[in-house]
């Protein structure tokens, strides 16, 4: 069981939501972008960005709960590059210390999670770098605008994401009217110190995670390729195989829709007169 819920007002800038889940046994976790502060099973500790998938080994029953951030807002709450936290799993007594291990022991005495983290936010959360942040939403609105295609009945999308993420990022917009202009290096390592990966990891993450929302929603995996923004199957298969440890056949076997067996389909069909 898996539960997501909206977090508190004060963390809506810096959290994307709440979970909860009690988990069924050992069960594969694919990046997602994101970093997660978790309780559970006697530890609270970050999850860090992950480039691959991990294997989560609780033992069926175990209760979980967390925060998981948006994508660039870890590392101001956490005080700490995400890019060092990248394929980590980092106890908040390592991280933090004394305060750390004082907060763990309050969390796992059944304080919560948000309620812990409210006062840290308000110490340590700075504003996000514009720049990075506008790299952000034009990588979410060109992965959002592939699949909202789909699922407003058109053909899919078949462009690919825009290859450079922050070549607009130094001009004017209503919410940083002055921004300073930012080189490609600048803009890829304030990038990668905010997300824990430069934008063209993350783009490959956002097209997984874009694949795995659409495929119920298609028949083959020739299909699903298209649908995602994959160049063919054939990428599809090795980003796949790089990022979960699978074939798309057995990432996404359960998930695709079959197609309509033309047999059944002739057995309904009215006799003719």
């Amino acid at each position: 069981m898996y539960s997501e819920s909206p977090p508190p007002e004060s963390l809506r800038r810096l959290v994307r939501c709440r979970w909860e889940s009690v988990e069924p046994g050992p069960k594969r976790i694919v990046p997602d972008g994101c970093v997660d502060l978790v309780a559970g099973a006697g530890q609270v500790f970050v999850a860090g960005p992950d480039t691959t998938a991990w294997t989560s080994v609780y033992p069926p029953g175990t209760r979980l709960r967390g925060l998981r951030f948006r994508p660039g807002a870890a590392a101001a709450m956490l005080g700490v590059g995400a890019d060092e936290l990248r394929d980590s799993r980092v106890p908040l007594p390592d991280l933090w210390n004394r305060r750390g291990a004082t907060l763990a022991d309050e969390i796992l005495s059944g304080r919560d999670l948000a309620d812990a983290m409210a006062d840290v936010a308000t110490e340590r959360a700075a504003a996000a770098d514009p720049v990075v942040e506008r790299m952000l939403a034009r990588l979410a609105a060109e992965s959002a605008g592939d699949t909202g295609n789909l699922s407003r009945g058109e053909a899919p999308a078949t462009r690919q994401l825009s290859a450079r993420p922050w070549s607009s990022a130094a001009e004017p917009s209503a919410g940083h009217p002055a921004e300073p202009s930012r080189s490609e290096r600048q803009a890829r390592r304030l990038f990668t110190l905010a997300v824990g990966y430069g934008p063209a990891t993350y783009r490959r993450i956002l097209r997984l995670q874009r694949a795995i929302a659409l495929a119920p929603a298609v028949a083959t995996l020739a299909d699903l390729a298209v649908a995602a923004g994959y160049a063919d199957q054939p990428h599809l298969t090795r980003e796949c195989r790089a990022l979960t440890g699978l074939t798309p056949g057995a990432c996404f076997a359960r998930q695709l829709t079959p197609p309509p067996d033309p047999v059944a389909a002739q057995g309904n069909a009215p006799s003719p007169p």
